[in-house]
């Protein structure tokens, strides 16, 4: 098994080393992955008209950031807060067709892809709709609300022929991009540990968002909102709060963690992990939400071709006030590497052997000689960091999508991948709701 995996690793490292790093295709079956050359130098002949369902902040924040790129327009917005309709005509132009129906929508033959920007519980069914109807979807993350529903997506994706990603902005960084070359090249030796962080302390990190005061049964459309969940009466903070409820959100894990378990499968080619646990609590937010504000994850990844086995550990808290730090770490046998977006910090071990061939030679000179000179020694922290000119990840996730949409090309985060990111995620809150281990069969997708 090792020496198959060794063999992928060196592969994949003659492939990335001299390779630019924007990822492109992803094959299911074959683990090597294709950089394109510059997301500038992509043909912007063909029109993509876009529409918008779910016109909250994340969902605001993808539009703008789509709308940066170069024949690229937008036609019509949904959303179920007449408020967010009205704000977006005023952004983005009265010529919008706005409505409260994402079914209205997709009939439109002036919209070729749509963004779902959605509370998570409508991420399933509209995904589903707008790929039936012949649309490209970039859908935010986790793909789905629960382990349960992701397979019909992917089959909606598969009948489709549409291009479809999902929203972890992160895994189009450079950072992330680098530090799966470095580990393919071997530098931080075989890996055996990971672990990520996630600390946010604003009000709105909190998922305390803003509720306007003329947010009311009148404005919002209350049952449709909550048709495919529990029926209830009308709830001013289970609408612009969602975050906070089971039934409409994925909590911690699924805002965050989903971020951290897409980074570590892009850059280590893992399909995720086979068992899963969690432990957390309600700490600090006593504001009646129902998921905690505290939560650690243990994750167990068997030894496979792409990767021997390592144990991962998340944490994540909404009190800590460095207010929205976060970071994956990969530990080798040769040493780390911090991952961020925009930048990789390698520290090696101080026994670590360099690759350098002079500094190899020197030690065999030494050693035929018997000598105890002082040697010069290899750095053992080294930082790589973006160009200034960089436009940043979530830029570039779009520009993916895009490349992809016009050249009838794939994406890295496909609804597979997609999945696999967000299971272990959700498997997360099931585990601490339900106080017991998770088994996952990260290969066939599929609780055990």
């Amino acid at each position: 098994m090792k020496n198959n995996r060794r063999d992928f690793l060196k592969k994949l490292g003659a492939t990335a080393g001299t390779a630019a790093l924007v990822p492109g295709v992803f094959a299911e079956e074959q683990p090597n992955v294709k950089y394109l050359n510059r997301l500038d130098d992509i043909p912007a002949d063909q029109p993509i008209r876009l529409g918008l369902i779910g016109a909250g902040i994340m969902g605001t924040q993808d539009m703008n950031t789509a709308l940066q790129h170069a024949n690229v327009t937008m036609t019509a917005v949904c959303d179920l807060y007449d408020g967010r309709l009205e704000s977006a005509k005023k952004k983005w132009g009265d010529h919008l067709f706005t409505t409260k129906d994402h079914k209205e929508l997709l009939k439109r033959k002036d919209v070729d892809a749509v963004i779902i920007g959605t509370s998570d519980h409508w991420h399933k069914q509209i995904s589903i709709d707008a790929l039936s109807a012949g649309k490209h979807v970039y859908c935010e993350k986790p793909m789905v609300h629960s382990v349960g529903e992701g397979m019909d997506v992917i089959n909606a994706w598969k009948k489709s022929g549409k291009v479809m990603v999902v929203g972890s902005q992160g895994l189009s960084s450079l950072g992330n991009e680098k530090a799966k070359e470095l580990l393919a090249a071997g530098v931080i030796g075989d890996l055996v540990y990971a672990e990520g962080f996630w600390a946010r302390h604003s009000p709105e990190g909190a998922w305390q968002y803003h509720v306007p005061e003329d947010g009311n049964p009148e404005t919002v459309d209350w049952k449709r909102y909550i048709s495919n969940t529990t029926d209830r009466e009308w709830d001013p903070l289970r609408f612009f709060r969602w975050r906070n409820y089971l039934d409409y959100g994925t909590g911690m894990s699924g805002d965050l963690f989903v971020h951290l378990f897409s980074s570590l499968h892009f850059i280590t080619n893992s399909k995720g992990p086979t068992k899963v646990s969690s432990m957390g609590g309600l700490r600090y937010w006593k504001d009646g939400r129902e998921v905690p504000d505290v939560l650690l994850g243990m994750f167990d990844y068997p030894e496979t071709p792409e990767h021997p086995g390592f144990n991962l550990s998340l944490r994540c808290n909404f009190v800590d006030g460095t207010s929205g730090t976060t970071y994956l770490r990969i530990v080798g046998t040769k040493g780390s590497m911090d991952v961020k977006w925009e930048e990789v910090v390698v520290k090696l071990n101080q026994n670590a052997e360099s690759d350098d061939p002079f500094m190899k030679e020197q030690a065999k000179l030494r050693g035929e000689q018997g000598e105890q000179r002082a040697k010069i020694l290899p750095p053992r922290e080294t930082v790589y960091s973006a160009e200034r000119s960089w436009k940043g990840a979530h830029y570039d996730h779009f520009g993916n999508w895009f490349k992809a949409i016009r050249t009838g090309g794939t994406v890295v985060e496909d609804p597979i991948f997609g999945f696999r990111a967000a299971a272990p995620a959700l498997l997360c809150n099931d585990s601490y709701f339900q106080d017991k281990f998770m088994k996952w069969d990260p290969v066939n997708m599929k609780l055990i």
